[in-house]
């Protein structure tokens, strides 16, 4: 009996897994599908968010932005850039407009970390 009783124990567990991992990825579809619906309308959005900023130049100009998830990931981001390039880079909480999940245009530096 108790062998039943472990398997349906497993079959349970199995059954909870299989649910977050559906309803974890309806969440990211439905984010990407978002995201590909406001790049096709062209749709721009203002807001603060952590980016990646590379300058260049002798009085350093900004060149490349790149959006980041959070301050870690952009850490780890810079430090990989400035072994492999010669530019300025920076971490920095900025005011920007967005279109697609991408910055368009980096309107104001509010917190450089």
């Amino acid at each position: 009996m108790s062998k039943i009783k472990i398997v349906l124990v497993l079959l349970l567990c199995f059954g909870l897994y299989k649910g977050y991992v559906a309803f974890t990825n309806f969440e990211i579809g439905v984010s990407n599908k978002v995201a590909e619906l406001e790049e096709i309308a062209e749709i721009e959005k203002q807001e603060e968010v952590v980016a990646l900023l590379m300058y260049l130049g002798d009085p350093l100009k900004l060149t490349e932005h790149l959006l980041v998830k959070n301050e870690e990931k952009c850490s780890g981001m810079k430090k990989i850039a400035e072994e492999t390039s010669y530019a300025f880079y920076q971490c920095a909480v900025v005011d920007a407009v967005l279109t697609g999940g991408k910055i368009i245009k980096v309107n104001k530096k509010l917190k450089v970390f």
